[in-house]
């Protein structure tokens, strides 16, 4: 059984004390910088068992009277199509996500802010949607000689040259579609334009990970460095707060080497430097919520064995470097964590070798899927010509959870008959088996009919956070529906190849 080893209760009301306290820091105004994904943040689900990925939205809802938001993208990311891996969307198209989020949750955004910007269609196009819809939009060119050259940055040839944005609330929440958004240049302009006028004005920034009073080498703390093994994240101690206050605290590598340039932009923006080490910036307390180390501990290993499949995937599709792979092989290395560590990478290889030794698969190819559901147990799937193995799979562990009998089909002949017909054809489809997505559909449609089926439909939302691997790259289809159950996915990405033996 999956228990919580994080109190989100004690961790959102610790954390939300902690910005009120900021904010008396600044009699004026605080511009609040939140690293890491704002809505649905599942790392942090991920590794620390318990944590609501929500936690975020409701700090914020519980500041809404004292708080607006700004959010930033980078025009770069935008012409580029930089693709947000938790929603599968491209960043033009994860902002608008994100301000519909933001609103449904009765959040107004104040201002887009389109950073780095020099003149892509991409990003103008938009920003001009954006506009059409009654939001502020503001193009901000990328500085010369950002961050270096501070005696430039802090001047009208610097952060003057960024249009100020006229905000009203004591707290401005500044967010943005991922890293290097430019969340940070954007709050320190901000800054810069209000001490211009003679007005006080704070930064400060909300961190989750690392996680500052855990060890370097935790996994948890690792598991951050995973999530970004493609920045070449590096978690270390905060040589600075060790200096200052003979306190260990753990820090990332580029927040250690940005510090050497933000104490000098401070020394210009305030007329004494308000931070003496990066830990000093932040506003962290998600160490309070923890109540069960060894279990944290787990999560992290088994997070960064994830990013390691993940991040193989990429490599396969091309849009990441082998580098990647290699620093979060070092990083199981370091914990001498393997892949078979991750429950479900065995029984998923075992299943396609026992399609392959069978001859049960289609067509010759041979493909396996397995997840571990809430009470341990794990199901398995194999592919066949009616289904691929992750449909399968699903179909099976919704038996499982219903205590339906395995002799039992859920799905009407007819249905999938006529849905094959169609995809072969009509459609033309290379292949007529049902992916996830066909098939939960062909679920619902049998429910219709079937009281079984709808018993079994009814228990599929117990598949949110449980693991799975499959031995082959998914099909569009199949990862869709994956994301959409919420199931935490990883895979050989292996292509579909005939007679798929397990090396």
């Amino acid at each position: 059984m999956r228990e919580s080893a994080f109190d989100t209760d004690h961790y959102i009301a610790a954390q939300t004390e902690a910005i009120v306290r900021r904010m008396e820091v600044f009699s004026g105004k605080l511009y609040l910088e939140f690293g890491g994904k704002l809505l649905l943040d599942y790392h942090a689900a991920r590794v620390l068992p318990g944590y609501h990925p929500d936690a975020k939205l409701r700090i914020l809802q519980s500041l809404e009277r004292h708080m607006e938001i700004i959010f930033c993208v980078s025009a770069l990311d935008i012409q580029r199509g930089r693709v947000r891996g938790d929603f599968g969307l491209t960043y033009d198209n994860a902002t608008l996500k994100s301000l519909e989020d933001l609103l449904g949750h009765q959040l107004q955004v104040s201002a887009v802010v389109i950073t780095r910007y020099g003149g892509e269609e991409g990003a103008a196009r938009l920003g001009r949607y954006l506009e059409g819809r009654g939001i502020r939009v503001f193009l901000q060119p990328e500085l010369e000689g950002y961050p270096e050259d501070v005696d430039r940055i802090v001047s009208e040839k610097g952060y003057g040259q960024y249009q100020p944005i006229a905000t009203t609330a004591p707290l401005v929440v500044v967010t943005g579609a991922g890293p290097g958004s430019g969340k940070m240049a954007t709050c320190l302009a901000q800054v810069y334009h209000h001490r211009r006028e003679g007005q006080d004005a704070g930064f400060a920034k909300f961190e989750t990970f690392p996680i500052w009073g855990l060890p370097v080498d935790h996994p948890v703390n690792l598991a951050y460095e995973a999530a970004t093994a493609d920045l070449g994240d590096q978690v270390l101690v905060d040589p600075f707060h060790l200096q200052a206050y003979g306190v260990t605290a753990a820090t990332y590598n580029r927040d250690v080497e940005n510090f050497y340039i933000m104490k000098r932009i401070m020394e210009r923006l305030w007329d004494g430097v308000p931070y003496r080490s990066p830990t000093d910036m932040g506003v962290n307390m998600v160490e309070r919520g923890i109540q069960d180390d060894a279990a944290i501990r787990e999560a992290g290993r088994q997070e960064i064995i994830r990013r390691y499949f993940r991040y193989q995937w990429e490599v396969l599709r091309r849009v990441e470097r082998p580098e990647t792979v290699d620093r979060v092989r070092m990083l199981m290395a370091r914990l001498g964590a393997t892949v078979g560590d991750r429950k479900v990478v065995e029984p998923a290889r075992l299943a396609a070798e026992e399609a392959c030794r069978t001859g049960k698969g289609h067509k010759g190819v041979y493909c396996g899927a397995a997840i571990e559901l809430p009470d341990g147990s794990i199901v398995t799937g194999k592919n066949s010509p009616l289904l691929h193995a992750e449909a399968a799979m699903v179909l099976n562990a919704s038996k499982h959870l219903a205590e339906v009998p395995d002799g039992i089909h859920l799905l009407s002949p007819a249905i999938i008959t006529n849905i094959n017909d169609l995809k072969k054809g009509v459609l033309g489809g290379r292949s007529e088996s049902l992916d996830l997505s066909e098939t939960l559909i062909a679920l619902a449609i049998s429910a219709a009919t079937n009281p079984t089926a709808q018993v079994c439909l009814d228990r599929l939302s117990e598949l949110k956070g449980c693991d799975m691997h499959t031995t082959h790259a998914p099909s569009h289809g199949d990862e869709d529906a994956l994301r959409k159950l919420g199931v935490n996915v990883t895979t050989d990405a292996r292509p579909i190849l005939h007679r798929f033996l397990v090396s």
